[in-house]
């Protein structure tokens, strides 16, 4: 057989992802579904290498390339097509794609985002699944992620039930009890994020009373599209609230780029947000689309707030503890200190899915020689989050507007009810 390689890309946007129906044009399976794919050079040649064909494939097929962001790149595998006479060697790749505006070429009929288990009831080119199940997110991709924040990851866990339930649903080869598991690992994988555990525990309590994969699967993709709007409403409103203002963020959350987009501020400050300087990413984000910003180290923010150029401080939030603490990327404990001092308030913007249940604080750690790696006999101090008293704090924005005490406890009752599933 003639070993060809090729690349299959899968754009991923709001939990969905890019699905073209192949026209004539292309040569091979003609009217079946596939993922953006191309011919690719063999690793190690001289002709240019998977990588550029996966992105050069999403410019030609989708001009998208501008929109994509690398998630994860798949072990190859082959797939062997005696009727055409030729061994496939399938290079997966998994994008994020910030828009869905497709501008498709002459090889699609039509096109649609779907979510991936679509791929498990359609006609598809061979083995498509194959190539999403090497990149699709999982219990270990959610437990490692140090990139994201917290909501993000949260939909990643929710897409890893989603898929199983699929999977478990089509080939009838999966009941409640493993699906049940299942949703006991997402739980253990990333314990100091409460929304994980909500969500997880939204779709679990939805689907307990019939205890059947599919309406696990049913229960997964209404609990995506809620996370993410209320995810959006939130940010709305916390845009609202800091329209045209001068505002000092911290750290990496999506929920408050979004909100920072809508409040379209004069000017950003952005700490550095050690040990990790996800802050660094945020503020080149920042100034790539424009906007007046300032890179600030952690320990000049105190400083640059005394100064009076800015007029709020917006954080995201991690967990919000039943009585309104805020746990969140270390730093804004620090932050909401010295806004107190200087009277410029503090925000912290999140969906409701994000108040615990329980008063619980278990804040993760980094790696000690992050801070040191010498020889002295010391003991070595690098949390990751730090906990926010609500006094210090303006309020908490969420999908309902701004909390109160009240109505935090509130919601942290409901999520504790939707818990009682795992009885």
């Amino acid at each position: 057989m003639e070993e060809t390689h090729v690349v299959t890309c899968f754009l991923r946007n709001r939990g969905r992802v890019l699905l073209f129906r192949r026209s004539g044009e292309v040569g091979s399976y003609t009217g079946q579904w596939g993922a953006v794919a191309g011919h690719a050079a063999e690793p190690g040649s001289d002709e240019p290498d998977p990588d550029w064909a996966a992105r050069q494939e999403i410019d030609e097929e989708a001009d998208l390339a501008d929109a994509v962001t690398l998630v994860r790149r798949g072990d190859p595998f082959t797939v062997e097509d005696a009727d055409l006479g030729t061994r496939w060697v399938v290079h997966p790749y998994l994008f994020d794609c910030a828009t869905r505006d497709v501008t498709p070429n002459e090889e699609t009929t039509e096109y649609e985002w779907v979510p991936p288990t679509e791929m498990l009831r359609r006609e598809t080119v061979p083995d498509l699944w194959t190539s999403y199940d090497r990149v699709r997110p999982s219990v270990e991709t959610v437990a490692d992620d140090r990139e994201h924040g917290a909501a993000y990851i949260s939909v990643r866990a929710l897409e890893v039930l989603r898929d199983a339930a699929a999977l478990a649903a089509d080939r009838d080869a999966g009941d409640w009890d493993s699906l049940a598991s299942l949703a006991g690992e997402l739980l253990a994988a990333r314990p100091t994020m409460t929304v994980v555990a909500n969500r997880v525990n939204r779709v679990m309590a939805a689907a307990v009373a019939d205890r059947t994969a599919r309406a696990v699967e049913d229960a997964a993709h209404e609990a995506i599209d809620a996370a993410l709007e209320a995810d959006d409403a939130a940010a709305e409103a916390a845009g609202e609230t800091l329209a045209g203002q001068r505002i000092a963020t911290l750290s990496r959350s999506g929920t408050v780029s979004t909100a920072l987009a809508r409040a379209d501020p004069e000017a950003v400050l952005v700490a550095e947000s050690r040990p990790g300087r996800e802050g660094v990413g945020v503020a080149e984000a920042l100034a790539a689309d424009g906007a007046d910003v300032t890179l600030v180290s952690d320990a000049g923010l105190a400083w640059e707030l005394a100064n009076g150029e800015y007029d709020a401080v917006l954080v995201g939030a991690d967990t919000v503890l039943p009585d309104g603490r805020v746990v969140n990327k270390v730093g804004t404990r620090a932050a909401a200190l010295a806004g107190a001092h200087e009277d410029v308030p503090i925000y912290a913007v999140a969906a409701s899915d994000k108040i615990s249940p329980d008063s619980a604080v278990d804040v993760e750690t980094a790696d000690p020689t992050d801070v040191y790696d010498g020889d002295a006999d010391l003991d070595v101090s690098v949390p990751l989050f730090d906990v926010t008293p609500p006094d210090l704090l303006a309020g908490v924005v969420t999908e309902d507007g701004l909390l109160d005490g009240d109505a935090v406890r509130a919601v942290a009752d409901e999520h504790s009810a939707r818990a009682a599933w795992q009885d």
